[in-house]
């Protein structure tokens, strides 16, 4: 199962909190990290990245690259769910990106074929079917802007003189970075990908790795507790262990906080009904014809 993890650290804080009255060791979402701040980007003000999704590689960084692409490729790795843009002399920036799901990424290689600033969005005919409720209200395509999934940018990949269908875009859920959980694009912060934007143009080659050639150049790699790619070591496994120990006391400890407040809401109500129907009977009124009271507006 996997688990939202911002949502997992307001869980882990809670009880933390009403223990001891501590303030919670939770980063403000106002902090924000070099790179991440907030942008303006024209009419839009795209939202500062949370610290809780740059853990570990998921910042945009220069970093040593041991391929054999050119400089100024684009490589996909969707099973250490990274991409590269590689520069001369062995080196790369490197991008934390959201993946497919099995089976739904872009396989093989491609170009560039255009370019938009705040794409438009219209799912496809197979999401349309397959997923009705969630996607036919947007038949008929989805302005650019903060509510549209495809982000701030989006790179349009082609494969001889066609549309693919695949897209490297923006996204809307800084918690799905690191994971494989969309409909089969390559996802990254907004940041990370107007960065890439204004580096790649178009004709620029796209190439997605098979998975001996992750194996070989990132090593093994397993999903952590919240479902994101990490690498696969003792101290990552033994981590995972512990993080759903904390994931499971968690969801227990908000699950009674649940069902204690509903049972306060019921116990509430009943005293309510209560009161309404012994005023009811000392006025003599039938209980059926007993009003019920009007809830004022806020």
């Amino acid at each position: 199962m996997t688990f939202s993890f911002p949502r997992l650290i307001a869980l882990i804080a809670l009880p933390l909190m009403a223990a001891c009255g501590a303030r919670s060791t939770v980063e403000s979402p106002q902090h924000e990290l070099p790179g991440y701040e907030a942008v303006e980007d024209g009419s839009f003000q795209i939202p500062a990245v949370a610290p809780q999704y740059l853990i570990e590689d998921h910042r945009r960084a220069e970093v040593a690259y041991n391929g054999e692409d050119a400089p100024g490729t684009i490589v996909v790795d969707v099973y250490a769910r990274k991409l590269y843009w590689v520069l001369p002399e062995g080196r790369a920036i490197r991008y934390a990106i959201a993946v497919g799901r099995e089976g739904t990424s872009f396989r093989g290689e491609g170009y560039i074929g255009r370019k938009a600033h705040w794409p438009s969005w219209t799912p496809t005919a197979n999401m349309i079917r397959r997923q009705p409720e969630m996607y036919a209200e947007f038949a008929g395509g989805l302005p650019g802007g903060l509510e549209n999934p495809l982000g701030s940018r989006a790179l349009y990949l082609y494969r001889g003189g066609r549309d693919t269908m695949f897209r490297i875009h923006g996204t809307i859920d800084n918690g799905s970075i690191g994971l494989a959980t969309s409909a089969g694009c390559i996802r990254l912060f907004n940041q990370d990908v107007m960065d890439l934007y204004e580096r790649a143009d178009s004709g620029t080659r796209v190439r997605v790795r098979t998975e001996a050639e992750s194996l070989e150049l990132e090593g093994p790699q397993m999903d952590d507790a919240w479902g994101r790619a990490v690498p696969e070591t003792p101290e990552n496994i033994a981590k995972k262990e512990r993080d759903l120990v904390a994931v499971a006391a968690a969801e227990k400890a908000e699950a009674e906080r649940k069902a204690k407040a509903e049972a306060a809401e019921r116990k509430a109500a009943e005293k309510a009904e209560a009161k309404r129907l012994r005023q009811c009977k000392r006025k003599g009124i039938d209980p059926a014809d007993c009003p019920v009271p009007v809830a004022s507006e806020a």
